[in-house]
């Protein structure tokens, strides 16, 4: 399953909720507002880094960069660009946007 969020996780609590319900093994994107969690130096670092350890992890590139983020993704955290999100939708048998 690919799990998708939009949200800032420091104004709504989905990355929370999808990081506890999404199983081992699962694929969890990180889009628009979202991207803030896949940075280094916030509060949600070692969150983020547990969730690497579980699932794979990937963040869209071209929003990271247009908040000026791109030189401070996590390690562990795959960016990709359109077409890599796309790949993963494919990729994956369901998707789940998480609001």
């Amino acid at each position: 399953m690919l799990h998708i969020i939009n949200q800032s996780p420091f104004e709504n609590n989905s990355l929370d909720t999808c990081l506890r319900m999404a199983l081992p093994g699962h694929a969890v994107l990180l889009i628009e507002d979202a991207v803030y969690a896949a940075t280094q130096g916030n509060a949600l670092q070692e969150r983020m880094t547990q969730a690497c350890a579980k699932h794979s992890v990937y963040v869209l590139q071209p929003d990271l960069d247009a908040r000026g983020l791109g030189s401070k993704l996590l390690a562990g955290v795959s960016p990709v660009d359109y077409g890599g999100f796309v790949d993963l939708v494919e990729k994956h048998d369901t998707s789940h946007s998480w609001l």
